[in-house]
């Protein structure tokens, strides 16, 4: 006697689908996000030396806050 098992995948392509779709989604966010000037910014600052930002004000745990000030009451 033989058993045979048949499995489906009918459910899979739209699976691979919707990832596709939230991948995508994902990926323009991080774009977005990427491309901002304050967010440059802070990269910028990021990159600079702890006499370059204290000659700027800033210590480097406070840049975050810097670049966002008159965004963000934190």
């Amino acid at each position: 006697m033989a058993d045979i098992a048949a499995h489906s995948n009918a459910s899979a392509a739209p699976r691979r689908g919707l990832s596709a779709l939230f991948a995508a989604i994902g990926e323009f966010f991080t774009t977005v996000a990427a491309s901002d000037r304050r967010l440059r910014q802070v990269d910028y600052l990021q990159s600079l030396t702890d006499a370059e930002l204290a000659e700027r004000g800033i210590r480097r745990e406070e840049i975050v806050h810097h670049v966002f000030r008159d965004t963000y009451y934190v």
